[in-house]
């Protein structure tokens, strides 16, 4: 993947461009989309729940908030551009100038944008609020954990998804369920005891927590907490590729 950097690189660019060629707003929709999202979801349980957690101001909640949904948005994102990749580009099942091993991994680079404007967004909430902590300087560690993840996952539901075509409706639902298991709008402490080791059961808890701790509770994560991000980002990173690697050479046969 390291020898196709530069050519993976401007692919995305241009894709990414190509995405909103025509439409009216064009790229700036990359800004107005998350915007959009972020402002919506704090007017709700700010105005309309009136819901705010224990030690936290009305602003601290709103960048918990998003700094909780942002990294769910871009896993979102990703997913869905990633699970139909490789069906989508037949063409290139044997193409060694962009291998195919790429595609899913385009998908998940152009889902990037929507992670550069929501942190974007987040700090200068923090830096307006006065809110702003050391700890940022562990965002791009996180980042990067996350972006593994996502590739690997991208790797092993593109390739699922060209034989079980039913695979995008489940991923689908799988989101549902993890915008309201994952703790974007409440703490771990609002949670019933009997419930807790549900949180500890959803990897994607653990990048909400470390974002939310570094961005907003200017707090370090424990050692626990950053060893289970290296662990469960490499795991997934590994096995995605080692699957791919492996099963995309009698994948091809059903595309």
């Amino acid at each position: 993947m390291r020898s196709h950097a530069h050519l993976l690189w401007r692919i995305t660019r241009n894709e990414i461009s190509a995405r909103y060629a025509g439409s009216f707003l064009g790229a700036a929709w990359v800004f107005v989309a998350p915007m959009l999202i972020l402002g919506v979801y704090g007017l709700v349980y700010l105005s309309i729940f009136r819901f705010q957690p224990e030690g936290l101001t009305s602003e601290e909640y709103v960048l918990y908030i998003f700094s909780g949904l942002v990294p769910y948005l871009v896993t979102a994102e990703a997913l869905a551009m990633s699970i139909g990749s490789v069906s989508a580009n037949k063409s290139i099942l044997t193409n060694t100038v962009f291998p195919i091993d790429l595609v899913p991994v385009k998908a998940v680079l152009m889902s990037m944008a929507t992670m550069i404007v929501g942190l974007f967004i987040i700090i200068v909430g923090a830096v307006v609020t006065g809110n702003l902590h050391w700890t940022i300087v562990l965002l791009p560690l996180v980042v990067v954990l996350q972006i593994m993840a996502l590739i690997g996952m991208a790797w092993i539901v593109s390739l699922l998804n060209v034989v079980f075509r039913d695979l995008q409706n489940l991923i689908a639902a799988v989101l549902m369920i993890l915008l309201i298991a994952s703790p974007i709008a409440y703490t771990p402490a609002m949670v019933p005891a009997n419930l807790r080791p549900f949180l500890a059961l959803n990897p994607f808890s653990y990048y909400v927590f470390a974002y939310q701790k570094i961005l907003v509770l200017g707090r370090f994560p424990s050692p626990i907490l950053l060893g289970a991000l290296v662990v469960i980002s490499a795991g997934i990173f590994l096995v995605g590729s080692w699957f791919f690697d492996r099963a995309k050479r009698v994948i091809i046969d059903y595309v």
